[in-house]
């Protein structure tokens, strides 16, 4: 290594930033193992000043190694990765105990991609590895995802309009219900948490939340096949899913892009993906609904799901996006016998200038026991109503979406 005493070499490939290497002893190791001797170590000040020298013309790389202490300094590091991103330098990041915010905010200050310390085996080298990839590939950009396989799956996305709604159970209910209707045919599903904050298919299928989740979605412009199926994980060998992030974060976390391109990827992977979003809207709310087969909307048979419905469709109109993908769905549903509760559902849809595409019912506390168990309603209670009438839409909606498929070939 050349120190910063040397004054830097005037050839060197790669260096390391920090508030002290020697507190990332293992960074050392590894940065030897890859560059030999051609590399050097700068504090945050020399960083920034030796970004502005000609002298930083043959820089391949910055490491830049962090623990949360270097918090309060966050206007200066991203100072260095943009100034390195306008001369071409890849960064790469090194973080400790980081907040994901701060790490997010890192990324889209124009870090490449960042790995965890302690380094686990081989994390530098793969790192460095994925960042020549997304430069070294001509005609290619960064943040391509690679060549489809052709399956361009159906996307149907679930969000409550109202608290309590039970989107997330019908979005997990019919990811499961698809997956067995398509296992004969070889048909695969995926289920995707999009809601960062209290997203809780993991608890419903009994899945634990891991950081795997939140480095895919930090990373999605350097985003492959392998680095999506690392994030995800199998539910009974049948269903793929991605959970929520294992820390709370913000709703706006992500851009239009970053969603568009996890997106693009499931649905590339798989023949149907299941989006539960939350019931906030937000700035990439649109995407999902201008990527969906069918975005379905949950309410029940209140005055609070009827006025959300409303404000929905009137915010919709008002930015001129169109409300012929949406089928809204009424949730505990009145009972066949129940000829008030019917007619006040039927009243509620022509206020509301909406069709109820299908009614479900309320499957009393077998619902909540199927989620606190970690099962799919079908699993634990195959005789419940409302496991019927989510088998019997799911397969509608199957046969549906395969004579499109097949009538689009």
């Amino acid at each position: 290594m050349a120190s910063t005493d040397d004054h830097i070499p005037m050839k060197i490939r790669a260096c390391t930033v920090s508030r002290d290497v020697q507190n990332f002893d293992l960074l050392i190791e590894d940065m030897e193992a890859v560059f030999q001797e051609d590399w050097g170590d700068l504090s945050f000040n020399e960083a920034t000043a030796f970004l502005r020298d000609d002298s930083s013309s043959d820089l391949e790389m910055l490491a830049i190694a962090l623990d949360d202490e270097d918090e309060g300094t966050l206007p200066v590091i991203r100072g260095i990765i943009e100034k390195a991103a306008e001369r071409k330098i890849q960064v790469l990041l090194i973080a400790e105990a980081l907040s994901p915010i701060v790490l997010h905010q890192l990324l889209r200050a124009g870090a490449g991609d960042f790995v965890p310390y302690p380094l686990p085996e081989n994390a530098l080298e793969d790192a460095i590895a994925r960042l020549k990839r997304g430069t070294d590939t001509p005609g290619v950009a960064s943040h391509a995802i690679k060549a489809p396989t052709g399956k361009n799956g159906s996307v149907f996305a679930v969000q409550s309009l109202a608290g309590g709604a039970g989107g997330t159970n019908f979005a997990v209910n019919l990811a499961w219900e698809l997956s067995g209707l398509g296992a004969e045919h070889g048909h695969t599903v995926c289920i995707l948490d999009f809601d960062l904050q209290s997203g809780s298919v993991s608890t419903y299928l009994d899945i634990a939340r891991t950081e795997k989740v939140y480095e895919l979605l930090s990373q999605t412009s350097t985003m492959d096949e392998d680095a999506f199926f690392a994030a995800t994980q199998k539910f009974q060998d049948r269903l793929q899913v991605l959970t929520a992030p294992f820390d709370m974060l913000p709703l706006d976390l992500l851009s239009p892009d970053e969603i568009e391109r996890v997106i693009s990827m499931a649905r590339d992977q798989f023949d149907f993906v299941i989006i539960d979003m939350p019931r906030t809207i937000v700035h990439w709310t649109e995407t999902v609904l201008q990527m969906s087969d069918l975005y379905f909307a949950m309410l029940e048979l209140d005055l609070r799901s009827a006025q959300n419905t409303l404000r929905m469709i009137r915010a919709l109109k008002a930015d001129g996006i169109a409300t012929d993908k949406h089928r809204f769905i009424l949730n505990r549903a009145p009972r066949f016998t129940d000829l008030g509760g019917k007619a006040r559902a039927k009243r509620m849809a022509e206020s509301l200038g909406i069709s109820i595409a299908a009614q479900i019912p309320d499957g009393g506390t077998q619902v909540r026991d199927a989620n606190d168990h970690g099962l799919p309603l079908a699993e634990y209670a195959p005789k419940n109503a409302v496991a019927k009438e989510m088998h019997k839409f799911a397969a509608a909606l199957y046969e549906t979406s395969q004579a499109a498929r097949i009538a689009a070939e």
